[in-house]
């Protein structure tokens, strides 16, 4: 299983796209709220070199935005 993290925040209506779709098709992921924590909005921003949400951290494979294409890709879904 592949390791997921989601970069989001609460009010963000892509997020609760991204989120809706992972739990969809049953994929477990970590929730980052990055509005209550600067330390992780910091490593975001580190990683993927902007600072919008969402972003995904897919087994390390960054992608920006709610892409469900490059997504489902990443998961072989």
């Amino acid at each position: 299983m592949k390791t997921v993290k989601i970069y989001s925040t609460p009010t963000c209506p892509y997020c609760i796209r991204l989120k809706d779709f992972l739990k969809s098709n049953n994929v477990e992921f970590e929730n980052i709220d990055v509005s209550a924590d600067q330390a992780k909005a910091k490593e975001m921003v580190e990683r993927s070199g902007q600072m919008g949400v969402p972003v995904a951290d897919i087994d390390g494979e960054i992608i920006v935005g709610f892409d469900r294409a490059r997504i489902s890709q990443a998961l072989g879904i």
